[in-house]
Formats: structure tokens, sequence, C-alpha cells
């Protein structure tokens, strides 16, 4: 059983030590996806606007991940609407949490074993490293094998490098 069945969250942790951040969303995106601050975009009502990492696969990037509004009752399974206030978190090394995989391109199947290191890719999701990447701040702690590009719920550590 997948701990996204168990907990229905995406920080797993009792009492988190990372920093939220929080602000407006650009673009519709589900929990679990790393975000960042939209360049030359100001604040509104003293919040950035995130959106979904939009840089290169694999360069060192501050990473925050989307987490879910339960306290309007949406879960890590529910898409959270663009404009609406968010949080996220940005982990410390140690921390669990549930994070976006994606199979690599548009295909599915693509499969994730425990000890895999993970690369912050376009669009906010997470993949198997590939090449030489900058940063493989995340190490697979379940084993998936059906991966979907649009991005499948993982339990993973974060490892800060």
């Amino acid at each position: 059983m997948s701990q996204v069945d168990v907990l229905n969250t995406i920080v797993l942790a009792a009492a988190p030590a990372g920093k939220f951040l929080e602000g407006h969303l650009s673009g519709a995106l589900k929990p679990g996806h790393a975000v960042e601050i939209k360049a030359a975009t100001e604040p509104v009502g003293g919040r950035h606007t995130l959106q979904a990492y939009s840089g290169t696969s694999g360069h060192r990037k501050l990473i925050a991940i989307l987490v879910e509004n339960d306290i309007v009752g949406l879960t890590c399974e529910d898409e959270i609407a663009t404009t609406q206030r968010v949080r996220a978190y940005c982990p410390i090394p140690g921390d669990e949490l549930l994070v976006r995989v994606s199979a690599t391109g548009t295909s599915t199947g693509d499969s994730q074993a425990i000890g895999d290191k993970l690369i912050l890719a376009n669009g906010g999701t997470f993949i198997a490293t590939t090449g030489d990447p900058e940063a493989e701040p995340f190490e697979v702690m379940e084993t998936l094998s059906d991966v979907v590009a649009a991005g499948t719920l993982c339990h993973v550590i974060f490892t800060g490098n």
C-alpha cells in the first residue's frame, strides 16, 4: 500500500522543520509538484505568485513542493485552481514527502525502485536522473511500476544534493 493511500498528505512528518511559503498559484496544479516564484510578477497582498518549475531538468533550484489545501477539505489528489492561495514546503535533508514523479516524455509504464535518484524536471515533476545533472535532490523510498507522464505521487526522502 502506498503512503498516499495511508496518509493523504504531502509532507510526511509530524512536526516539519523546513520552511513553508505562501503565494498565489499561476496555472492549475496538483499537490506534489515543485513550484517556483514567478519571475517579473509583483506580489499580490504581500504574497508572490508561484508556478510550476519551468527550467532545465536537473538544474539546482530552491526546492518548494506544493502541499494540499486541507483547510478547505482538499486532498493531495485534488487539483488546485489557478489564482488560489497556496502553500509550498521547502524541505530539509532527511524530510520524507510525496512528490509527483513523471514518466520520460509522454510514455507510461516507467518504473522507480527504492534508492533511485530523482531530478527536477520542467513542469514541476521529478524524473529519474539522466546524464550529469547539477542536483539530485530526492531518493525514491517505494517501488513504483507504472509511472505516468502526468505525474504519480511517490514517497521520497530529500537528500539536499
